[in-house]
């Protein structure tokens, strides 16, 4: 912040800058800190039910917030009397004016509603009020006092509600029509969330002394909230998961001192036994009236074969179609019909590539759901977005590289085979990272095309590379196994949830469940790590 002259006033402000300024960064952090626990109370680690020290989860919050709004507001009439050095402009804008007035336009509805008990004309009267009043203390005012008297009030008003136990824990609002309630677990934290970001971008610009560099770390402060936000989302919902399925997915596992478990696989047509040091029955066995613990194998098979099948079809394919339309095709109206077509098919819903296999593929191959049908149905969903990102990369590889390699008397495709192409594949990778990640938890195409059970036994597994069968006639080469229905992890999660049925086990019917959910999860995630892997590869060796 800039410092006031010299006169009456210089050793006040000189002294009590750098407080004042520490407060203001104090608020700021404490709207972290706000925001990050209503995250932490929406995924239920931190219960509302729960007290700390005593005192009940909703009235700590309820105090952090009018503390907050406290401080907001104090900071902004500290700037306004002149004890605090700030720049700010004449009035915070209108975009801020009217996100106030639409704040407290909803805030005054509620009350005159909920609280007051008025009718429809008289909560409108009143939110309009509300409105009115938030709209001119933004835009009359300066800007220090605009920024944060609203901001402020709303998060002592939402303290104050919290303080007061007008939403405590046995508080509910059925929404009459809508055949839906609120409660407590939902709300408290949505609301300490929402008034920790608007108090947060408040408190920012004070810390930035208001103006140009106010509302310029005011963006900032926001923007991070938000990216926090969004990976707190993602760990939350892979955490979640993660403890849910966990029991399931351990159900079962010892540990051999000596010889461990033996496992039989058919693999080439013949039969082996493994001798593992650890038995883990739920990613090892299918489901058997005679095993102690029901397992998933043949639905991660399916899966991975699923997904293996789909990018051995798609990326040659889309990969050749991407050279022709950047190398050899003309920019045209050809060029121009092939991009809308394509970014077309990517947008369309899965359902409808399932019911193109199911009406296209499945007659053609015996009349039944086969994992090949799935395998072509998930690689005409992942073909588009090969051609888009491949086609991409390899117009943005600079034309110098395709100049320099033409003056050394190379062919066209010989550069297009040397030069283009590795310096186009990490974005070529990125493109089927992207897209693996969308088939392989489709479940729509899958149901259409391929799946043949909920729980497979075990002996069923999809032996593919074993089923390759060499013929004296056409078409010489025969895959059974290919032309068999199968499981999949994702139809397996939507048959247990459609059919009520959370699992086999009658133990817990729960951890089959969950833990099939997370195995679908780490699966996914997998592939993404192989995509991630693959890609870092071609770039180190591009940078070589």
């Amino acid at each position: 912040m800039s410092s006031l002259t010299q006169d009456d006033r210089g050793t006040l402000v000189r002294e009590g800058t750098s407080t004042l300024e520490g407060v203001a960064a104090a608020a700021v952090g404490l709207s972290a800190l706000l925001f990050a626990l209503g995250l932490t109370a929406q995924f239920e680690i931190l219960a509302i039910t729960d007290s700390v020290g005593g005192v009940p989860v909703p009235t700590v919050l309820g105090a952090l917030l009018a503390l907050l709004g406290v401080s907001v507001v104090g900071f902004g009439l500290g700037s306004r009397v002149g004890v605090v050095a700030t720049d700010p402009q004449a009035d915070a804008g209108l975009v801020a004016a009217t996100a106030f007035a639409g704040i407290w336009f909803v805030v005054g509805g509620l009350v005159g509603s909920q609280t007051l008990g008025l009718g429809p004309a008289g909560w409108l009267a009143v939110a309009l009020l509300a409105a009115g009043v938030a709209f001119a203390t933004t835009v009359i005012p300066r800007e220090d006092v605009g920024s944060t008297l609203p901001a402020g009030a709303l998060a002592i008003l939402a303290g104050l509600v919290f303080l007061t136990g007008t939403i405590g824990l046995d508080w509910s609002w059925p929404l009459g029509s809508l055949r839906a309630t609120l409660f407590p677990a939902f709300v408290v934290p949505t609301v300490v969330q929402f008034c920790a970001l608007v108090t947060g971008w408040s408190a920012a610009k004070a810390y930035g002394g208001f103006g140009a560099r106010g509302r310029h770390v005011g963006a900032h402060v926001l923007l991070y909230l938000n990216a926090l936000a969004i990976v707190a989302v993602l760990v939350g919902l892979v955490a979640f998961v993660t403890v849910k399925g966990l029991p399931g997915l351990f159900e079962g596992v010892t540990v051999a001192l000596g010889a461990g478990p033996a496992t039989t696989i058919a693999l080439f047509g013949s039969r082996f036994t493994i001798v593992w040091p650890v038995s883990w029955p739920f990613l090892t066995n299918g489901v058997s009236l005679l095993a102690d613990v029901d397992g998933v194998l043949p639905a991660i098979v399916g899966t991975v074969w699923l997904v293996v099948g789909a990018v051995l079809f798609a990326v040659p394919l889309g990969v050749g179609a991407a050279i022709f339309l950047s190398e050899y095709a003309d920019e045209g109206r050809f060029t121009e019909v092939i991009e809308i077509a394509t970014n077309g098919l990517w947008s369309t819903p899965s359902i409808v590539f399932g019911l193109f296999g199911y009406a296209f593929l499945v007659p053609r191959f015996g009349g039944q759901k086969s994992l090949l049908s799935g395998m072509l149905t998930l690689g005409f969903m992942l073909l588009p977005l090969v051609v888009i990102t491949g086609r991409e990369a390899m117009l943005s590889v600079p034309d110098e590289y395709r100049d320099a390699s033409a003056a050394l008397g190379v062919t066209k495709w010989q550069t297009i085979r040397s030069v283009v192409l590795p310096a186009a594949l990490p974005g070529v990778v990125t493109g089927v990272i992207l897209g693996v990640g969308r088939i392989a938890g489709e479940t729509a195409p899958i149901l259409l095309t391929m799946a043949g059970g909920t729980f497979v036994p075990g002996s069923q597994t999809a032996d593919v590379i074993g089923g390759f069968e060499f013929t004296a006639t056409p078409p010489f080469v025969t895959n059974p196994e290919l032309l068999q229905a199968t499981s999949a992890l994702p139809y397996q999660v939507y048959a247990l949830v459609t059919a009520g049925v959370q699992g086999p086990s009658l133990d817990n019917p729960d951890n089959f469940a969950w833990g099939l959910v997370l195995v679908l999860l780490a699966v996914v995630l997998s592939f993404y790590a192989v995509g991630i892997a693959t890609r870092y590869y071609f770039r180190r060796k591009l940078e070589q």
